[in-house]
């Protein structure tokens, strides 16, 4: 069975199904070829998966890149979820290895297909979230000079299992921004608000800005210029320096500017009360997931091979 494709219907019947669709996510049309062979596996014929992985995620930290790369592509070869995710994070940025984001797709797409159903609890959870994350940008993009091409409503599938499933801050901001313009279903504010809202309480400083942006202006839902200031504030505290972050000061610099002087004042308050209640949730808000020893030990208790969930 394909990913999702019971679900063709309504953007509303895929929010009510996406947590009961467990195993049958599969991705075959883009089954992964990535990790079926490796030119290096004779070196670690006497490591586990979990061992390679480890070996190859302190040689990344460690900055030797080359032999990270190695090792990590034994232990995804062997099926590792972490090191698979790892791998792929690596191919899309061109981190240390030449940068080929169809690798990076299959990678992900293996993680995804074969781990959707892990508990949202589990050490290694986030990062089969972060799989979906990246499935769903590809989705939404494509991956030029491949079969990849842009599709929104799988797009939004992808967003919306992270989102309501593993709870995923930046799958929420995703499928908010979706909902706001409309792509991959009709567009409805009200649900723009509602996931942003859910990201930004877990400090994504995006949706803190977006959310802020359209309480403040009351596009399409009942207009709060105090909470909608507020979370421009924390956002605009937070966001990146330089040009990364710009737009983000830019809009709630406009936002100050048409604010009463009580509103400013009360927003201001609530903005440095939140920064104070949620330092650590500010801090590691946009963190790539760190695998911890748990989850580099051993794969996830819900692991099975792909091959269990294909026709």
């Amino acid at each position: 069975m394909r990913i999702f494709d019971g679900f063709a219907g309504s953007s509303a019947a895929i929010v009510l199904a996406v947590g009961l669709v467990g195993p049958a996510l599969a991705l075959e049309e883009h089954a992964s070829t990535a990790t079926a062979s490796v030119a290096s596996e004779h070196v670690f014929d006497s490591e586990t998966p979990a061992e390679a992985f480890r070996l190859g995620y302190t040689a990344y930290q460690q900055g030797d890149k080359t032999a990270a790369f190695e090792a990590l592509q034994f232990a995804a070869g062997k099926g590792h979820p972490i090191a698979q995710w790892k791998l792929g994070r690596m191919y899309a940025a061109g981190d240390g290895i030449d940068k080929d984001e169809k690798k990076a797709f299959e990678l992900f797409s293996e993680v995804a297909n074969a781990y959707a159903d892990e508990n949202p609890r589990a050490p290694s959870a986030p990062f089969v979230a972060d799989a979906f994350v990246a499935l769903g940008s590809y989705y939404r993009d494509g991956i030029p000079n491949s079969d990849v091409k842009p599709d929104y409503p799988r797009a939004r599938q992808m967003f919306t299992y992270a989102a309501s499933y593993f709870g995923d801050p930046d799958a929420q901001l995703n499928l908010a921004r979706m909902y706001y313009d409309g792509e991959g279903g009709d567009r409805d504010t009200r649900q723009a608000v509602r996931w942003a809202k859910l990201a930004a309480d877990k400090g994504n400083v995006a949706a803190q800005a977006m959310l802020g942006n359209l309480l403040f202006q009351g596009d399409g839902v009942q207009r709060q210029p105090v909470i909608g200031l507020m979370f421009l504030t924390v956002a605009g505290e937070r966001a990146e320096t330089g040009d990364a972050g710009q737009w983000i000061r830019d809009m709630q610099e406009i936002a100050f500017s048409l604010a009463s002087e009580t509103e400013r004042r009360t927003a201001t308050a609530l903005a440095s009360e939140w920064l104070a209640k949620n330092v650590a949730v500010a801090d590691t808000a946009s963190a790539e997931p760190v695998p911890p020893a748990a989850a580099a030990s051993a794969a996830p208790a819900g692991a099975r091979n792909a091959s269990s969930v294909a026709p």
